[in-house]
């Protein structure tokens, strides 16, 4: 087992969970500064108001960084602190866009390559108020297009974009569940609003034709100047048949990563929608216009994977659910001699399985014609780890073995399989905002004291990576 000798490793984060500061030097709102106001909404009744305070602390984390031994570092810009209304005829913030700008320079000075992501779902919540968000495909992307020239214009040191961070969130949980800003439910007890029979497949259609005139306008204006790669972050769950002797389970395994995967993928890298989506949805799938699919279809440098589990895959029979979105089929941590994936913890959709991690590379790989591939995001929760004392919960053993299997498994897939991933991301640099599960659950490698003044401390898993891939690295 062995990685190139260019391989680039560091920790990932996301704007809204780490920065705080959000009233700060002119940011304006996001619609999950608003989804977090509604109660009920965060598990713990918290938000991202103070977070991590990494805003002001980007020389503390440069620092804790470099001490981990990260070559790189994921991060995502806040739309809303650059243009704090959103829209393409809105003013910039100065302010905000300069303090992006020197900490692109600060990581660079510090031997740290900047990988920047352009929206992790924190969408200026003024345009969700003006004209529906994601749910206005013309309006959205044009508007997402200004924001990225912007970015790029004022960023040319950075040579890793990322468009979009895991768009299945943004629309399944944000326009069908409702458990993800801003909210949209045809559950009326969980939404005023919402349709999750159609919203789902129009604000994924946005997306990727915002990200499709991102990429054109990158490439026809700033790539050749610039010399940098631009791609979208894909989240997406491993499977293997409740029963491996039925057909039927063999299929919906296909279906699942298809409805998950494939169906932002399948766009970019050949054209359009799967056929199996097509099928169980109909009309209600969107068609891509000739425009359309001229800025979607080979609009990825790069393949951005996050990935954290694996499930068992059951059929369903009869007809799907007008609300299903996930390939009618049944999702499963036990299959059908009783075998459990993985280990319980913290999230309850997530059970570590390293040999899925390879089995999805490979998936991806064959289907796509092996692109490289940035692993953007990989880590694990531990079970009830939030309540455990200090010493504890640096001493994070479940975490360090999650890396270490997940890590020699994906060298495997490198070194066995072909499969061409240049860079990784564990997520996260830092405990830090969960989304809907607020601070009850901890992703981080390092330690948040969230009651005395946010300080970071290093758990036994921040230690663990360095060596690991300075095994792997070959030399030159």
């Amino acid at each position: 087992m062995s990685l190139p000798n260019d391989f680039l490793w560091g920790f990932a984060t996301a704007a809204y969970q780490i920065e705080g500061a959000v009233e700060q030097d002119g940011r304006g709102a996001t619609i999950w500064d608003t989804f977090c106001k509604q109660p009920g909404k965060i598990a713990d009744g918290s938000s991202g108001v103070t977070a991590c305070d990494s805003y002001n602390r980007t020389a503390e984390d440069i620092s804790l960084l470099k001490s981990l031994g990260a070559t790189a570092y994921r991060f995502s810009l806040s739309w809303a602190r650059i243009i704090p209304l959103g829209g393409r005829d809105d003013p910039i913030n100065q302010a905000g866009l300069d303090h992006y700008v020197t900490f692109v320079d600060n990581l660079l000075r510090a031997g740290i390559t900047p990988f920047v992501t352009l929206l992790h779902w924190d969408v200026p919540d003024e345009l969700d108020r003006r004209y529906g968000g994601l749910l206005n495909t013309s309006e959205f992307g044009l508007d997402f297009a200004h924001y990225a020239r912007v970015c790029f214009q004022a960023m040319p040191k950075v040579k890793h974009w990322c468009t979009f961070n895991e768009p299945w969130c943004s629309t399944v949980l944000g326009y069908n569940v409702g458990q993800f800003a801003p909210g949209r439910s045809s559950d009326r007890s969980r939404s005023a609003e919402g349709d999750g029979k159609t919203e789902p497949w129009i604000t994924a259609h946005t997306l990727l034709v915002a990200h499709g005139r991102a990429v054109r306008i990158y490439r026809e204006d700033f790539k050749s100047v610039q010399g940098g790669e631009i791609g979208i972050v894909l989240n997406g769950d491993a499977v293997f048949p409740w029963d491996p002797l039925d057909p039927a389970d063999v299929m919906a395994c296909e279906r699942k990563l298809e409805f998950t995967i494939a169906w932002f993928a399948d766009p970019i890298y050949k054209g359009d929608y799967p056929t199996s989506m097509r099928k169980q949805l109909g009309c209600r799938l969107p068609i891509f216009s000739e425009e359309e699919k001229a800025l979607v279809y080979g609009s990825n440098d790069f393949y951005g994977m996050n990935h954290y589990t694996s499930n068992y895959i059951k059929h369903k029979p009869g007809t799907p659910d007008p609300e299903d979105v996930a390939g009618h089929l049944d999702i499963l941590f036990y299959n059908k001699k009783g075998y459990c994936i993985g280990e319980e913890t913290q999230s309850p959709w997530l059970r570590p399985c390293a040999l899925g991690f390879r089995d999805l590379m490979v998936w991806i790989s064959k289907r796509y014609e092996y692109p490289k591939i940035y692993v953007t995001e990989n880590g694990t929760s531990i079970k009830r780890e939030n309540d455990l004392p200090r010493e504890k919960i640096l001493e994070d053993d479940l975490r360090v073995r999650y890396y270490e299997e997940y890590v020699r498994a994906m060298a495997t897939a490198v070194s066995l399989d072909g499969v061409d991933v240049q860079g990784y991301f564990a997520w996260s640099l830092m405990d830090n905002f969960e989304w809907a599960e607020g601070y009850e659950t901890r992703f981080g490698v390092c330690y948040v004291d969230y009651e005395n003044g946010q300080k970071r401390v290093p758990k036994r898993s921040a230690r663990c990576l360095r060596p690991l891939f300075d095994g792997l690295i070959r030399e030159v």
